[in-house]
């Protein structure tokens, strides 16, 4: 039987396509001209903001500079601060645009770092100490003298991160910590711990900070001020800089706000680091030579090692006996000890470091012990402890 040959025709109507697709353009066009005149508004705002705010505080600056009466000296104090608060604003609506635009970019240089916190501290102390407040700022000796980010933008979010700290504490203190975390050929991870005493938030209400234009609640604004933006721009500038920022706090109990951030680390630099990482807390090396004290002060310090773990595994049962005990003071120097001797641990190691030393910071006996559950199991899964 012969075959019957058999045809297949098919058609697809392009119009409709093609008619989609020009509507989806026309719509993406329109978008990005209403960005650009939405950028240029608020540039052109704030540009016009400033000037007028400028020349007041200029004006006001000049008239402080001669002798006043207290009761003329007082108002001109008050239009100052508000002139500064003003600023302030208008620049956090400047870079929101930017970020918002995708047009925000970094300016990396080398620059002192610890120069950098005293400039950040001196900004802040005397505000801090007029409230009758305590501070306290420690960086670890393993930070480098110099790195290479963009100095601006770090002081612009520990700014933002001490403002908010003096802003609702009225008692207490205020601490910054900052810790090399993590280090890969030339670059170097930061850690970064604000901590204070102040008005605290609840765990509900953890997911509004850091969104634009948010407060907790109303009464917030209202009593404090503030537009919003602050912990929003912190957050996308550490996230250009490839790190992260999280919050702890519990109402009326205080906020920990830590962030971490990769940056250059200097080449020149580099050796001077890793033989700062030798250092250790004194540990018992009675009747071995002088070669065999330093070979074992090495091995301690190399996470890993029999003697390491040896050591950790000590300081660890010290620590937990410390905090049964409720004596924070010695519980904060072995968990010193337990961070020393897990530098250059796997990131997830490293991570419940941070979270226990927090922890035993703000003296939360619970999270301690989840901490150290924690801590132990991914060691003994390890094989380490």
């Amino acid at each position: 039987m012969p075959l019957i040959p058999i045809y297949i025709c098919m058609a697809n109507d392009m119009l409709k396509k093609e008619f989609l697709s020009r509507e989806i353009e026309r719509v993406r066009q329109e978008a990005q001209q209403a960005m650009k005149v939405k950028s240029e508004f608020v540039a052109n705002v704030t540009h016009e903001l400033r000037t007028p705010v400028n020349g007041i505080l200029g004006n006001v600056r000049e008239l402080m500079s001669e002798e006043l009466e207290p009761q003329v000296e007082k108002p001109l104090k008050i239009i100052e601060r508000c002139c500064g608060d003003m600023n302030k604003i208008i620049n956090n609506i400047l870079d929101f645009s930017k970020l918002e635009a995708g047009k925000f970019t970094l300016e990396p240089r080398k620059f002192d770092f610890r120069n950098m916190l005293d400039y950040v501290k001196a900004n802040h102390i005397n505000k801090i100490t007029e409230k009758g407040l305590e501070f306290f700022m420690t960086v670890s000796p393993q930070v480098p003298q110099h790195i290479i980010g963009d100095e601006l933008r770090i002081v612009q979010i520990l700014n933002n991160l001490l403002s908010n700290a003096l802003k609702f504490t009225a008692v207490g203190q205020i601490t910054v910590e900052i810790i090399r975390t993590a280090q890969v050929n030339d670059r170097i991870e930061l850690f970064f711990i604000v901590k204070d005493s102040g008005i605290g938030i609840d765990n509900s209400d953890k997911d509004k900070l850091f969104q634009s234009f948010s407060q907790v609640d109303a009464s917030i604004s209202r009593k404090y001020g503030g537009t919003g933006l602050g912990l929003n721009i912190c957050k996308q500038l550490v996230e250009l800089m490839g790190g992260t920022i999280e919050v702890e706090s519990e109402k009326n109990r205080g906020s920990t706000f830590s962030f971490s951030i990769w940056a250059g680390a200097c080449e020149e630099e580099t050796v001077s680091i890793q033989m700062e990482d030798l250092k250790m807390p004194s540990f018992t090396t009675e009747g071995l030579s002088v070669d065999e004290s330093r070979e074992r002060a090495e091995n301690i310090r190399q996470y890993g090692t029999s003697e390491n773990q040896e050591v950790l595994k000590k300081n660890l049962s010290k620590l937990i006996l410390c905090v049964e005990m409720e004596n924070w003071e010695k519980a904060e120097m072995f968990m010193e000890t337990i961070r020393q001797l897990t530098e250059g641990a796997p990131r997830e190691v490293s991570r419940i470091i941070l979270r226990l030393k927090m922890a035993v910071q703000k003296e939360n006996y619970d999270k301690v012990n989840a901490g150290f559950e924690e801590l132990k199991n991914l060691l003994e899964s390890e094989g380490s402890v």
